[in-house]
């Protein structure tokens, strides 16, 4: 006997107007639409789509919602849809769309997003969305506020230059570029020192972060510019899911013998990789160990600076992401001890696996490399 499993409510969202679709899976794992329609979008058109949604459900079975993360227009519905218990998941738009022309969908509309979001959370178990707290909120908003305006004193920046450069000179140009800039640079000032206080009246925030700032190069902005884009991690069970998450993931273009440029999609959170530009820089600046190494043994293979700088920006977010997790202080000293503990037999033992044999027997003093000192081709 064919039964049904659990319902699923797609929701397209733009900014005016909301489609919605809903449908219902069963045990052979067919899908089934059984009501649409488009609706405001607006909370009392969350009310009445609310009571749509339990209008059309007959049985007692599980309910999911899914939608994407259009830039912010997703968040109101979704927060509200939370708030009255449903089970919502909010999905990358490429990862929908993909999902979407797999199906078979050719045309591209509202209504047929809207259906193809119903039959992803019914054929998918997708992770739940969980609101950010209001200091996650507020934080967020003010490291966006903080990359905004870096970005306007930037343009600033090469507009003065390109006069100062010019054959013609105009003063009175130049003369409100400097009133702008000094104008955005004291608005930069402000927005960090709310950004502080931000992190100083909240007692989790401002303790973990400030453990994290241990680490040398890394600032209180960066991290919480991490933190608040992160919503603190909630959401990840894993590394690879948040380096996934920032589009620090390799992409590998390789079939039969033909080999194409491998690099990471930059498919992800672009405020994340953003904030981690300087920061990786200072560690290969500062020369602190493990990246220094990783960013040479990088460099030495591909001839590419960059490529070394955005490993060190992913391995900085796996140890934000791995002190935060732990509530733990960050050592430096922690490689070094890690090193001093080969040395002796278990030094000769690692050598001789790395077939060093030879090597360990003419030079008596040799320390284990770490892990970051390896080859390029025998790093994991």
């Amino acid at each position: 006997m064919v039964t049904n499993i659990k319902y699923s409510v797609g929701f397209d969202v733009s900014k005016e107007e909301v489609e919605v679709c809903l449908s219902v899976i069963n045990s052979m794992q067919e899908v089934k639409i059984k009501a649409s329609r488009k609706s405001k979008s607006t909370i009392s058109s969350f009310k009445e789509l609310k009571q749509w949604i339990e209008k059309h459900l007959k049985e007692k079975l599980p309910v999911t919602v899914t939608m994407e993360a259009t830039g912010v227009y997703y968040e109101e519905l979704a927060m509200f849809l939370f708030n009255n218990g449903f089970y919502v998941s909010v999905v990358l738009p490429n990862k929908a769309k993909k999902y979407a022309q797999a199906k078979g969908f050719k045309s591209k509309n509202d209504k047929i997003d809207a259906k193809g979001l119903s039959y992803m959370g019914a054929e998918q178990c997708l992770a739940r969305w969980e609101p950010f707290s209001e200091n996650i909120y507020e934080l967020r908003a003010l490291t966006r506020q903080n990359e905004d305006l870096q970005i306007q004193r930037t343009m600033i920046l090469n507009r003065m230059e390109a006069l100062k450069c010019s054959g013609y000179k105009n003063r009175f140009i130049e003369k409100q570029e400097l009133k702008i800039l000094k104008l955005i640079n004291q608005q930069v000032e402000e927005v960090n020192e709310q950004i502080e206080k931000t992190v100083r009246e909240d007692e989790v925030l401002n303790n973990k972060i400030n453990k994290i700032c241990k680490v040398k190069g890394l600032g209180i902005l960066t991290v919480a510019t991490i933190v608040a884009e992160t919503n603190g991690f909630k959401l990840f069970r894993n590394q690879r899911q948040l380096t996934s998450y920032a589009g620090y993931d390799v992409v590998e273009n390789q079939s039969g013998k033909r080999v194409g440029k491998t690099r990471i999609s930059k498919k992800g959170n672009s405020h994340i990789r953003r904030a981690l530009h300087m920061p990786a820089l200072n560690m290969v600046r500062y020369e602190q160990l493990g990246y220094k190494e990783l960013y040479e043994r990088i460099y030495l293979k591909t001839g590419i600076k960059m490529k070394g700088y955005v490993a060190i920006q992913r391995k900085l977010l796996v140890l934000i992401y791995a002190l935060w997790k732990k509530d733990e202080e960050y050592d430096p000293n922690y490689l070094k001890r890690g090193m001093d503990k080969t040395s002796g037999d278990d030094e000769s033992k690692s050598l001789f696996s790395l077939n060093f044999g030879e090597v360990a027997k003419k030079i008596g003093d040799i320390k284990s490399p770490t892990l970051d000192k390896l080859p390029y081709d025998e790093s994991p």
